[in-house]
């Protein structure tokens, strides 16, 4: 039968990408969907193709800036009282948020109008927005197995789904990894997740530089970077004369994957989930001032697994990067042996689990799945 749901996510990549990822098998399945977000979230190229979208007025409570709750609360209302009206006309059967503050008045309305609701969770910790309304939701899908600033006292609507990512790059899990022979070309790929990342610009080039020059030689490399250092670290890869292609925003991700040898980035959620979607060793630098340094937190999983190696900022050097580069490149075997670690922790089912989950949401409480066992540490 033909539903509508509504998809309320924040405005950044982490955000947005699974959100779309649901979006597109929703509406494989015959259902209309509608995208709540803010000005950021609509303007991801190439995401919500097809999807009616709404901007909707979501004020950021920010801890060091208590003067201005009250604004934050009136604009919060606000955008509350806008989405009941898009409830009153699109007449959703289910209301699922992502993340971000944009999402609370899609949830807030869908609770004050008896709508039902889930959010998924991206990360491996528990995000602000999820936490303050985990109580209230109907269902909370979760990435990872261990889940922290989870509480216990939730586990029977927990549902362990993982983090959708698009079909482009799930295909990918059906093809080998890229061929890599003692004196081929090796290709890395840096990205820093949707908003780029100072740091990698700052030390890739240089770290890259000091490996032996039969290595440096067959380096290829492409470079995602913000505006601002885009320049200089262009710069930095010419002076050392390796191949690098950089830019601001790479809309072709799934491409690059596909041809990566190893992946050099943050641990994002999106990033983390592509990677074990795909299966491709990386080496990940945690951005240490997310909130409640989730990003160390989602890198455990693939690191503990032995597709990852995850160096803190703080020893992110240039030496320390040319040390880990030579322990992998000069083992090919055991690159391809990472990768399949890497693809071992990967849940390829992520969302079509979670859209079944949605589905099932408006069906009576008999019928609704019921939540894959949790370890008691999954909910630190």
């Amino acid at each position: 039968m033909n539903k509508h749901y509504v998809l309320a996510a924040g405005g950044t990549g982490g955000h947005m990408v699974p959100a779309a990822a649901l979006a597109a098998e929703l509406m494989k399945r015959g259902h209309r969907v509608a995208l709540v977000s803010d000005q950021r979230g609509v303007r991801f190229p190439g995401l919500f193709d097809g999807v009616q979208t709404h901007v909707l007025p979501a004020g950021r409570f920010q801890v060091k800036r208590p003067l201005g709750w009250a604004s934050a609360a009136r604009e919060m209302w606000r955008g509350r009282a806008m989405a009941r009206e898009l409830y009153r006309t699109f007449k959703p059967a289910a209301v699922i948020g992502f993340g971000g503050y944009p999402a609370m008045p899609a949830l807030l309305a869908a609770f004050a109008s008896g709508i039902p609701t889930a959010v998924h969770e991206q990360n491996a910790v528990l995000g602000r927005v999820n936490r303050l309304v985990a109580r209230r939701v109907d269902a909370i899908a979760t990435s990872y197995a261990t889940t922290e600033r989870l509480s216990e006292k939730l586990a029977g609507k927990v549902h362990l789904v993982g983090n959708p990512v698009r079909e482009a790059v799930l295909a990918l899990r059906a093809k080998p990894y890229p061929l890599l022979e003692d004196d081929g070309i090796f290709r890395v790929l840096v990205t820093g997740g949707s908003q780029g990342a100072s740091i990698l610009s700052k030390v890739v080039p240089d770290g890259l530089a000091m490996l032996p020059a039969a290595f440096r030689r067959r380096l290829q490399v492409t470079h995602q970077a913000r505006i601002e250092d885009i320049d200089a670290a262009r710069a930095k890869y010419a002076e050392h004369h390796i191949p690098a292609e950089l830019a601001t925003y790479l809309p072709d991700m799934p491409e690059q994957l596909a041809w990566a040898h190893l992946v050099i980035g943050r641990a994002g959620a999106s990033t983390i989930a592509e990677l074990t979607a795909a299966g491709r060793p990386a080496i990940l630098v945690p951005l240490p001032s997310a909130t409640d340094d989730h990003q160390t937190a989602n890198a455990r999983e693939m690191s503990q697994a032995g597709g990852a190696r995850t160096i803190v900022q703080s020893d992110f050097t240039a030496v320390e990067l040319a040390k880990q580069m030579q322990k992998l490149g000069l083992d090919p075997a055991g690159m391809e042996n990472a990768a399949g670690r890497a693809k071992s922790v990967g849940r390829p089912n992520a969302v079509s689990d979670l859209a079944d989950l949605v589905e099932s949401l408006d069906a009576p409480v008999s019928r609704l799945p019921v939540g894959k066992p949790q370890r008691k540490e999954a909910f630190a």
